[in-house]
């Protein structure tokens, strides 16, 4: 056998990377290194094997048929180096290497961080990165092994796996009630001041004042951060339409009209099937459903 007609393991482990990640510059974010490196050793690994190995397409890198076959045979060293690795630190952990998930902020502080920390304390060999942004199922290649995203789905390549529901409702703080009252139906909201998303900046429409058909309000202060909008409601800027799961009792808010109004959304978490038979990511998801199985109360209450 002529060693050097062999494809470089690195370079296989390389496409497989940009076959879960799609983006050359998340690839070389992951690997430390640059889109300029990532590009020449594609390059190189497709004139090893005498063809291409990806193509772009309008969403981002796409594997060709020859680009499968390699991805396999990369999938095969990996798994092969994650047992040696387990070895060499004597605690026969096969995972490692890193895991990227986007999620958004609220759901990912609260339910996210929490498994992951489980997950990493379990496989301390396994780095995570989690990047926050709340938005729909990206249509193009997001440059992560995980998104973790809320409200309907539009059809796409990726492979939606529901997560949960949970509740946005009306709260305010007790300061708020006491200087200003509260409606007492939904028409009285428009007599006081509201905290939400800022409209013109949200990819989720479902989470805005505009799309609840509640009246405009007197005022309002929007954010993009929820727990920006959290620490307004609680500080007295009006009533927010929040997650149920962020009010907690040490928030002490109030519910504003509680049989009023609620709007129920789904979690998913969305997965390009090359990131599916990663054992690292499968292992994700597996922390990530207990976290939301024991906790379940904290979003359905």
């Amino acid at each position: 056998m002529d060693l050097k007609r062999l494809p470089s393991p690195d370079d296989l482990l390389i496409l497989l990377t940009v076959a879960r990640l799609g983006r050359f510059n998340a690839v070389a974010e992951t690997l430390g290194t640059t889109h300029t490196t990532i590009s020449r050793r594609i390059l190189a690994l497709d004139k090893q094997l005498g063809g291409r190995t990806l193509e772009r397409s309008p969403h981002g890198w796409e594997l060709t048929e020859l680009g499968s076959q390699a991805v396999a045979a990369a999938e095969s060293i990996e798994g092969t180096l994650g047992l040696l690795a387990g070895r060499l630190s004597h605690s026969g952990d096969t995972l490692s290497g890193v895991v990227r998930i986007s999620t958004p902020d609220g759901f990912g502080a609260e339910f996210v961080a929490p498994a992951l920390v489980r997950l990493q304390r379990a496989h301390p060999l396994l780095n995570v990165e989690l990047l926050s942004d709340t938005r729909k199922v990206s249509r193009n290649r997001s440059g992560v092994d995980l998104e973790v995203v809320v409200g309907n789905l539009e059809p796409g390549n990726a492979q939606p796996i529901f997560l949960s529901n949970y509740f946005l409702r009306l709260y305010a703080s007790p300061s708020y009630a006491r200087d200003h009252g509260l409606p007492e139906t939904l028409d009285d909201v428009r007599q006081h001041g509201f905290v939400s998303y800022v409209e013109s900046a949200l990819k989720v429409e479902e989470l805005g004042h505009r799309s609840t058909q509640l009246p405009v309000p007197r005022s309002s202060f929007q954010a993009t951060s929820i727990f920006a909008q959290v620490e307004a409601v609680r500080r007295g800027a009006g009533i927010g339409l929040l997650p149920n799961f962020m009010v907690t009792r040490r928030t002490g808010l109030l519910p504003v009209l509680p049989h009023d109004f609620q709007r129920q959304l789904p979690i998913w978490a969305v997965a390009r099937a090359e990131s599916l038979r990663s054992a690292a990511v499968q292992a994700v998801l597996a922390s990530l459903r207990s976290e939301i199985q024991d906790r379940g109360e904290d979003l359905g209450g």
